[in-house]
């Protein structure tokens, strides 16, 4: 089944910049979608939203400064496009941070992980079919670090695992039956954005960290604009449940079977 982007009502976390700002400008000028809001920390979401606005019309894409891991934000956000709609077609789940420093990876884990989490219980509860909704898709932002292991970010990877069985326990039938609501799950491999760059990223481990360069040195970084047009073409093809690979510049795929034959592995040794 294909699915289109036209007419939807959109809200992303995390898309002021980046891969999330790609998609919202993809969205926008491309796909016809009939709104996007951006909640993000960084205020480079207003700019972008007046931008589009300019071109494409007003009221086209909003942005509401907004810390994800605080609720009382994250209420208001929700709470102003289901006023203004009365319905919320899709969400993306695009913010994240990646960074294991002592500093910094309490942090990490309220936006990787309990904010996907938060963010994700009140889209249901909007779009839930079960509750009066009329259905709608989440698609979770994971990684190629939800898939392997990397010495550089063992608590990011750990988070991205969280992401990914999260979204594949959350879409079982036991759910998916009664709320009409399709999530799939995205992982990027590694892309040109600041977020592996040595400023943005810590290890609390003084040797791996002294090393970071060195370590992320061989990593083939696709291009940003790849990434966002793997998930907008994950949107159109995915089923519920799906999982897929955005990474070396190739065409997304859909990963679903070797995900699940993974996990089917695992569970017969636990029987």
């Amino acid at each position: 089944m294909a699915y289109e982007w036209k007419d939807k009502v959109v809200l992303i976390t995390g898309a002021a910049a980046g891969i999330g700002a790609l998609v919202v400008r993809k969205l926008v000028k491309f796909e016809k979608v009939k709104h996007v809001t951006i909640i993000d920390v960084n205020q480079e979401g207003a700019a972008l939203a007046q931008a589009l606005n300019e071109i494409f019309g007003d009221g086209k894409v909003a942005y509401f400064k907004c810390d994800i891991t605080k609720d009382d934000e994250l209420d208001a956000a929700f709470k102003w496009i289901n006023d203004k709609f009365g319905h919320l077609d899709v969400l993306i789940n695009n913010a994240g941070i990646m960074n294991d420093s002592y500093q910094v990876y309490k942090k990490m884990v309220d936006v990787n992980v309990t904010a996907l989490f938060t963010c994700t219980l009140k889209a249901l509860e909007i779009m839930r079919k079960d509750e009066g909704g009329r259905g709608g898709t989440i698609i979770n932002t994971a990684s190629i670090a939800a898939l392997k292991q990397h010495p550089t970010a063992p608590m990011y990877c750990d988070t991205k695992s969280a992401v990914l069985q999260f979204t594949l326990c959350l879409s079982l039938d036991e759910y998916f039956s009664r709320t009409g609501v399709r999530i799939i799950t995205i992982c990027y491999g590694a892309s040109g954005t600041s977020m592996l760059t040595k400023q943005k990223m810590g290890n609390f481990d003084k040797v791996i960290d002294n090393r970071m360069e060195e370590l992320l040195s061989g990593l083939y970084l696709q291009k940003p604009e790849t990434a966002a047009n793997g998930l907008i073409d994950a949107y159109k093809h995915g089923d519920n449940g799906s999982t897929w690979l955005s990474t070396k510049d190739r065409p997304v795929k859909d990963i679903t079977e070797e995900v699940t034959m993974a996990y089917k592995i695992l569970t017969d040794l636990t029987l």
